[in-house]
């Protein structure tokens, strides 16, 4: 028995956004937002249903929903799992936007509802604090007290998550765990058997997949691995190139400086031919203001541009500054 892994934006998207499975993302939304009694969701609406013929950007989904509890409170809970440019900012700008977007006049925002933003990392995100799910909200610097509550955010960072099977000790872990580790295993757990749960797994199923569905899941994981390998392989390629040739200057000058000066310089230049290659790959030939931007680059920038080309869809985007 094999199962597709949720981490992949498309399965994701299949799991947690069909209409055939909403107990699913119901019993997943409860668990991580601690809804009970009557703040439980007594309605829950897709709002982009999950259709595979439809799907086309394989490298980027949101999965919107609204949901209403018993005590007639609505709110919308928009979920991400694939990285893409300028992260904390996208987050912020698509949780504002579907804040304001819920009215078309200022005088109507007595009617706005609560905005909830999910995102679910396969890559650490925070490096102040080692728990793996994190709320965050605005809050009054002196007394910390929380009175602006219409946009919270809910953080799941899947490297933080080290519990085994044997240590779960709640739904929410077992949500955790399965999006984690169902692309790996070959069975599902005894421990795991939880209805929602369970049905999550069937959904998962490979054996399950339309064949249009399984071509969409294959180029999906196919483009991430790709794209990532690529970066890998010519990063230490031209790092190897780098400190070959900075070895090669320093016994030639015989100084210590003159090794870590040409080193550093060979890794440079190496890093430069890479993003340039990897560029005109993805883009065709590039314009002249492209060159200069690499030419006055340093290495730093020039590795979180290698990384960012696999996220975005132009050259604006690639160079564009970011500080989040």
């Amino acid at each position: 028995m094999k199962f597709i892994d949720p981490r992949i934006d498309f399965a994701f998207k299949k799991i947690f956004g069909s209409e055939d499975a909403k107990d699913i993302l119901i019993s997943f939304l409860e668990s991580l937002l601690g809804l009970e009694g009557e703040r439980r969701i007594a309605e829950l609406t897709i709002l982009d249903p999950f259709l595979a013929p439809k799907i086309k950007d394989l490298k980027y989904s949101i999965l919107d929903v609204t949901c209403r509890d018993h005590r007639g409170i609505s709110y919308i809970v928009e979920m991400q799992v694939q990285k893409v440019a300028a992260f904390l900012k996208r987050i912020q700008y698509n949780a504002a936007k579907a804040y304001v977007h819920q009215i078309e006049r200022g005088e109507d925002y007595p009617r706005l509802n609560q905005v909830i933003a999910i995102t679910i990392t396969d890559f650490t995100l925070f490096d102040g604090f080692e728990h793996c799910v994190s709320r965050h909200e605005s809050r009054e610097t002196l007394t910390g007290a929380s009175h602006l509550q219409e946009i919270l955010y809910y953080f799941i960072e899947l490297p933080k998550f080290t519990r085994s099977l044997d240590e779960l000790s709640d739904l929410l872990d077992q949500w955790i765990y399965f999006i984690k580790f169902a692309g790996s295993l070959e069975s599902i757990p005894t421990r795991m058997n939880l209805p929602p749960i369970r049905h999550a797994f069937e959904k998962a199923m490979v054996a399950n997949m339309t064949s249009e569905e399984w071509e969409f899941y294959e180029k999906a994981g196919i483009a991430i691995t790709d794209a990532k390998g690529a970066i890998l392989l010519a990063r230490e390629e031209g790092e190897a190139k780098g400190r070959k040739e900075g070895e090669a200057k320093g016994r030639k000058e015989g100084e210590a400086k003159g090794r870590m000066e040409g080193e550093a310089k060979g890794i440079l230049e190496g890093e430069a031919k890479l993003l340039t290659r990897l560029l005109q790959r993805r883009f065709g030939p590039l314009p002249g203001w492209v060159g200069e931007k690499i030419a006055r680059a340093d290495l730093h920038s020039l590795e979180a541009w290698s990384l960012r080309l696999m996220e975005v869809g132009s050259l604006d985007e690639v160079f564009a500054d970011r500080h989040s």
